[in-house]
């Protein structure tokens, strides 16, 4: 194993306001949860105007953040959404972890309607998170409830132009966020029930080989949720359940730690800012974004 990297502590950016807790409100989605809370954030993403998407996977809404800080109510629908991704053309994806791939065609607009509920007749598990290519082919994770206890989970990618579907990968334990290597050879695919980020070669053809686990983490209550990959290729990793994010060099030797202020639920996050060095969080429990400007290189 390797020593421990150097620490940082993230930053509080700005967090849900009062008047959007839904405290008292019961959702399905909290099944198996140990607690309740008035939100649980997800899935942050920038739009072309700078500012950042997140959603609040229990109650069904999609928030958008301005460069300043303000929160507006974006939309509003019966789903659980989860990772947020926009395409080229600015339509926001969603990841609905009960009703399939979900589509906003003009995010200002508010309306959500589906894309792919279900394929070839029968609906998804529970669709986690989503990230496109530079070719516009959409890869996403079908998560739903799998585990070690049953590794049922799988990763599909959505062809750009014909809609075709492939299952990349399948049997999977947990699968959950997902992030292209800067050259888009490889995909790296946080497991979390198994604690661990793989690595997946993609071909061509759409298919992969030689899968590995490129990291392996250990504790916290959850595992690793979502990615981030910087431009340089360092790969930043959401440890749910520890408070904590992890910075990896481009051969996985861990090179920073940074530490959420309170909270245990890193679910995901995302770079932006002027020059795609700050990294953004979502911390699900207390429904704050966390914020760090992200050191260079030779850290």
């Amino acid at each position: 194993m390797f020593a421990p990297p150097p620490e940082l502590t993230l930053d509080i950016w700005t967090e849900l306001p009062s008047e959007f807790h839904s405290a008292g409100r019961e959702s399905d989605w909290f099944f198996g949860k140990d607690h309740k809370t008035h939100s649980f954030l997800e899935g942050p993403a920038f739009d072309g105007g700078g500012n950042l998407w997140v959603s609040d996977i229990p109650f069904g809404r999609l928030f958008r953040i301005s460069p300043e800080g303000r929160w507006t109510l974006a939309a509003e629908y019966d789903g659980e959404p989860n990772g947020l991704a926009f395409d080229t053309e600015g339509r926001l994806f969603i990841a609905d972890h009960r009703r399939g791939l979900m589509v906003m065609e003009r995010p200002s607009s508010g309306e959500v309607r589906p894309f792919l509920p279900r394929l070839k007749r029968e609906g998804f598990r529970g669709l986690n998170d989503l990230i496109f290519d530079r070719a516009g082919d959409l890869y996403f994770t079908d998560q739903g409830q799998s585990g070690l206890q049953d590794p049922s989970g799988r990763l599909y990618r959505l062809r750009h132009g014909t809609g075709h579907v492939d299952c990349v990968l399948d049997r999977i334990p947990s699968p959950n966020g997902l992030v292209l290597s800067p050259d888009e050879r490889h995909l790296l695919l946080a497991v979390t029930r198994a604690n661990q980020v793989w690595r997946l070669p993609l071909h061509a053809d759409g298919t992969t080989s030689k899968v590995a686990a490129f990291i392996q983490l250990s504790g916290g209550f959850a595992g690793p949720d979502g990615l981030a990959m910087h431009r340089d290729g360092r790969l930043a990793v959401a440890h749910c359940g520890l408070g904590s994010v992890w910075l990896f060099s481009r051969l996985g030797e861990p090179v920073l730690r940074l530490r959420a202020p309170r909270g245990l639920s890193t679910t995901n996050l995302c770079f932006g800012g002027p020059e795609g060095r700050t990294l953004y969080v979502t911390e699900s429990d207390t429904g704050t974004i966390l914020r760090a400007e992200i050191p260079g290189e030779t850290l």
